[in-house]
Formats: C-alpha cells, structure tokens, sequence
C-alpha cells in the first residue's frame, strides 16, 4: 500500500527529466494527483495538480510551460515531465494522493532532482 517513484537524477540546465509515481495497494485512479517539491533550505510547495481524468491540469506558476504532468489510471501511475530544468528547480520531489477522509494520506517515497553545471 502505497505510492512508489522513479526517475530523477542530475542533469545540466535545460536538460530533461521525466519522474513517475505507480500506486500500489492504494486507489487513485478517481481521486486528483500532485505532485510536491522541497529545495534544500526551503518548505515544500505545490509543483503541480492532475484531476482524475487526466484532462484538468494546474501549475505552479514557476515550472508553467516547462513541466507537463500526466496520469495513465489503467496502469495507477502518474507521471511529471520536466523540461528546461534550471537550478531552482532542483528539489526533492514527492507525489500524493488526494487525502480522503479516515484513510492514511499517502505520499511517495521522494526522488531528488538536481540541474547543475
């Protein structure tokens, strides 16, 4: 039961990068998916939401136009593609669920990413 990433690394700026989070166990595929962000030093904040349908899709106005998220609910996963990726953005990232009332808010594991030269 629970959310699982993959993904991430280190690249150059305006490099690339493609995060995925896979559900296990747990029930996604009706519920709005995000994904999260914490630079070292600083409080995490909102990247992005994906609605159950796939078709609604908010950024945060830092990573709009640069950052495309998708979700594929027959296989449970979500997925972030970053391209463009700048120093700031580098952060550990974190996908989660939608809380639903009287169940765990479930959160992924993390993935680091890094854009340096």
């Amino acid at each position: 039961v629970q959310l699982v990433q993959s993904g991430g690394g280190s690249v150059q700026p305006g490099g690339s990068l493609r995060l995925s989070c896979a559900a296990s166990g747990i029930f996604v595929s009706r519920l709005p998916m995000y994904w999260f962000r914490q630079a070292p030093g600083k409080e995490r904040e909102w990247v992005d939401t994906i609605s159950p349908d796939g078709r609604g899709r908010h950024y945060a106005d830092s990573v709009k136009g640069r950052f495309t998220v998708s979700r594929d609910n027959a296989k449970n996963i979500m997925y972030l593609q970053m391209d463009n990726l700048q120093p700031e953005d580098t952060a550990v990232y974190y996908c989660r669920r939608e809380p639903v009332g009287g169940c765990p808010d479930y959160w992924g594991q993390s993935t680091e990413v890094a854009a340096s030269s």
